[in-house]
């Protein structure tokens, strides 16, 4: 195929916050240099939520503050408020994601206001990000099914979507949080989207492999035409309301089948694979993604490629 698809890293973030085991900011650091070195070009650092509701998090400030920064990376951070955004400026961030929901439900109990409060609260916060020149993304949580509300309907994840582009979001990533959405409603979501004036190279996915789904529902979206998708290198994080279920989509989960599959991405899967095997360890357990335990697949040879 050939065409290029872009590959958005948030082990760092998403894919930590979930962690029990603490790591240290040069741990961190570390971690986010080895994806860069693998040819990823946008690496979603961390997150500027209070420092008590994210322990793991807490040195967003440090780590930004002192991040080697290599050319053509994006390192974006999540910011919740004003506040979350002065200390990103302060420790020279310069993109930027927000997060909202398509279930009043989930941000009840998630950030402690309904999705209409969210996006007010979002407001100031993107209009200052703008006046700064940073490219800004917005994240539609439960975008198909929430723990509190079940089945979320495509017009809603997409009415959401709207009034963040409105409030000036470059990017609009629909996130399967629990992990419940198959390829069918993939395709349902991305053509309602389209449908109501959403271009699809703003359009990205975020899909959680609870249910083993993960690539299947890629591979429906590259099929719609979107071609941006978020993964977490050594598959790390999860959902604290789907308890014991896999995490994110695998990087090299993901690397290796666009590889397989004809798509150009920048990414190389032995480095993506050095930088999962230096996370788990960090994390004291091994690694299990399907790709990290097989490695990837010379088909010239039949010997496998990049395994420990």
């Amino acid at each position: 195929m050939g065409e290029h698809v872009r590959i958005y890293e948030v082990g760092p973030r998403d894919g930590l916050q979930n962690e029990g085991a603490r790591l240290s900011t040069t741990v961190k650091a570390r971690f986010i240099g080895l994806l860069a070195d693998a040819g990823l070009r946008e690496i979603e650092a961390t997150s500027f939520v209070a420092p008590s509701a994210i322990p793991q998090l807490a040195d967003a400030d440090a780590l930004m503050a002192g991040l080697e920064r290599r050319g053509g990376v994006r390192y974006p951070v999540l910011v919740p408020n004003a506040r979350g955004l002065a200390r990103a400026e302060a420790a020279g961030a310069d993109a930027i994601a927000v997060f909202t929901a398509a279930s009043d439900a989930f941000t009840r109990a998630n950030i402690g206001m309904t999705v209409d409060e969210s996006l007010e609260a979002f407001g100031p916060v993107l209009a200052r990000a703008g006046e700064l020149g940073w490219w800004r993304r917005g994240y539609v949580s439960t975008a198909f099914g929430c723990p509190y509300a079940g089945r979320i309907e495509p017009a809603r994840a997409v009415e959401v979507a709207l009034r963040l582009l409105e409030l000036g979001v470059d990017e609009i990533c629909f996130g399967d949080t629990i992990g419940v959405g198959v390829p069918a409603q993939v395709t349902a979501l991305t053509g309602i989207a389209v449908e109501a004036g959403v271009a699809l190279d703003r359009i990205a996915y975020h899909f959680h492999d609870t249910r083993g789904t993960a690539l299947a529902n890629v591979a429906s979206g590259l099929q719609a035409g979107i071609r941006c998708f978020d993964s977490a290198t050594g598959g790390t994080g999860g959902c604290p309301y789907a308890p014991g279920a896999a995490g994110n989509l695998a990087t090299e989960d993901l690397v290796y089948f666009l590889d397989a599959s004809g798509w150009k991405h920048g990414a190389s899967l032995e480095g993506v694979l050095r930088a999962a095997r230096f996370i788990a360890d960090a994390l004291g357990r091994p690694l299990t993604t399907k790709v990290g335990q097989a490695g990837g697949w010379d088909g010239s040879t039949g010997a496998p490629v990049g395994r420990a």
